[in-house]
Order: C-alpha cells, then sequence, then structure tokens
C-alpha cells in the first residue's frame, strides 16, 4: 500500500473531527476509473478487506442501548389488546 494520503480536516471551531459525505464519496469514486491500475486494485483490495472485516464483526450495544434493553427485559409483557392499539396507532392494524 502506498500509504499516502491527505487526512480529512476536522472543523476546528467545534473540534469535531472530520468525516466523508455520501455525497463526497461518491465524487472519489467517480474519479476511480481514472487511477492508474495498481491504485484500484488497491482500492478494490481494501474495501474487499472492509467489507470482510464489516460482515464478521459482532454488534457492540452502547451503554444505553444495554440500559433499555435491560428495562424492557424487567418490565410486564404488553397483552393482546395493547399489542393491537400500539400496531392502530402505528396505522399498521
Amino acid at each position: 500500500m502506498h500509504g499516502r494520503h491527505r487526512p480529512l480536516a476536522g472543523d476546528e471551531r467545534t473540534g469535531q473531527e472530520a468525516g466523508m459525505t455520501k455525497d463526497q464519496i461518491k465524487v472519489v469514486l467517480e474519479r476511480v476509473p481514472i487511477w492508474p491500475d495498481d491504485r484500484r486494485r488497491e482500492l478494490v483490495e481494501v474495501a474487499l478487506e472492509i467489507e470482510a472485516d464489516l460482515a464478521s464483526a459482532e454488534y457492540d450495544a452502547t451503554p444505553d442501548e444495554l440500559a433499555a434493553i435491560d428495562e424492557g427485559l424487567a418490565g410486564e409483557t404488553a397483552g393482546e389488546a395493547e399489542v393491537k392499539a400500539a400496531f392502530a396507532l402505528l396505522g399498521k392494524a
């Protein structure tokens, strides 16, 4: 791998780290066909490696999500009437 890249600039005013928007990613990927062959192969290798990592990764719930799960498990189960009422409110009855 070449190791040369231009880091994304963060927002110095807010201290937020930089991230790419979907539009920025789309613009970069549209230029890929004009890249040299070796760099396109490198991109494919990295992208496939990332996809493999994502496919095999376990999800780690946040502390808030774990607390919500615990809260839900500690509560009472909704009865049939409550379930029907909830779906009716959502328009899915």
